[in-house]
């Protein structure tokens, strides 16, 4: 019995890892959450080691309260699972911040529109992107904001979601 249910086993593994032709098949999804910002994170198709959120001094931040003419940065570690196309990769980075009423006050489709030779894996293995707390934003405000990475060549990404008070 024991020996029969291994082979169900491996043969079911078979089917999924041939089931698309062994092509665009990715186990690889999950979500992080910082439980002192209230980050979350969540991944499909990438795999991803850690992502931070970091002050304008590069410290890893303990809330989400973020003091009005500063920044902060969301940093992705140890991403891999790009598609490699002539040994490069091609990450796309997205940002939105929304205000409570769900107005845009920043909005970037690509900021790195600029990189279309594309890049080694090794260099995409790690990506930040950073936000700008100023004008428009008010003092005592809340802010939502999307950060998204995903692969120019592929279907894979990372979303990061956030709120945050500027104090």
């Amino acid at each position: 019995m024991k020996r029969l249910t291994s082979a169900i086993f491996v043969l079911t593994l078979a089917w999924l890892l041939t089931a698309c032709g062994g092509k665009g098949v990715s186990f690889s999804s999950g979500v992080k959450k910082d439980f002192s910002t209230g980050a979350s994170t969540r991944y499909e198709g990438f795999d991803l080691e850690d992502v931070s959120l970091v002050d304008g001094n590069n410290e890893v931040m303990s809330s989400s309260e973020i003091p009005l003419n500063s920044s902060f940065s969301i940093v992705y570690n140890g991403i891999t699972g790009y598609t490699v196309e002539n040994e490069k990769v091609f990450p796309g980075l997205s940002l939105q911040v929304t205000d409570s009423a769900g107005q845009a006050v920043l909005n970037e489709a690509d900021l790195f529109a600029n990189y279309t030779e594309g890049v080694s894996a090794q260099d995409a293995s790690v990506l930040t992107g950073t936000v700008t707390v100023g004008d428009p934003m008010k003092a005592g405000s809340i802010y939502h904001c999307t950060m998204r990475i995903y692969d120019k060549k592929g279907k894979s990404e990372i979303v990061t979601e956030l709120d945050f008070t500027v104090k």
